[in-house]
């Protein structure tokens, strides 16, 4: 397998403290006799992304994060710095999909849809943003395609920002 992500369920409402140094191990030793390329971590802590970094590379972390959830902004950049990817999962909202007025007027001065506008700020928002979004058509998924198109002027992604602080 080219990546495996441990998915951390500490907490019930995201990430939460605890040892991942057991489950990490184990992990390693499978990537040690080849079963494994690379480790990810998902729904995790700084700190358990330190305490795996110790055991073996970390090549991505997932983590909830998208216009409106930011919770992950500093350790993004903390872990560009580091060339490791950033994957977020719900990148549009999940199971509460992206709402904003904000985001709406954007996204009608660009003609574009919302959630291309969404998926366009997270491309922009940092190199190591790896986007996974998910998409039940085709139509859909050229949708999705055609938000790598979209360049944001440094405005238009100042106004974006202030969406997360609305929330």
């Amino acid at each position: 397998m080219d990546v495996v992500n441990l998915r951390i369920m500490f907490g019930m409402h995201g990430p939460a403290e605890g040892s991942i140094e057991a489950q990490v191990t184990k992990l390693a030793e499978l990537q040690r006799k080849g079963l494994v390329r690379n480790i990810g971590l998902s729904n995790v802590t700084r700190a358990q992304i330190q305490e795996g970094r110790k055991i073996c590379d970390i090549v991505c972390v997932q983590n909830q994060y998208n216009l409106a959830h930011r919770d992950d902004d500093a350790l993004i950049d903390e872990l560009a710095r580091h060339g490791i990817a950033y994957v977020p999962f719900f990148p549009l909202g999940g199971f509460s999909p992206l709402q904003s007025s904000t985001l709406s007027g954007v996204a009608e001065r660009l003609g574009a849809t919302p959630m291309q506008v969404a998926l366009a700020w997270l491309l922009q928002r940092s190199p190591n943003v790896l986007l996974i979004p998910g998409t039940s058509s085709v139509g859909h998924l050229r949708e999705n395609l055609a938000a790598a198109e979209l360049e944001l002027s440094a405005d238009v992604l100042r106004e974006l920002n202030g969406v997360a602080k609305a929330a």
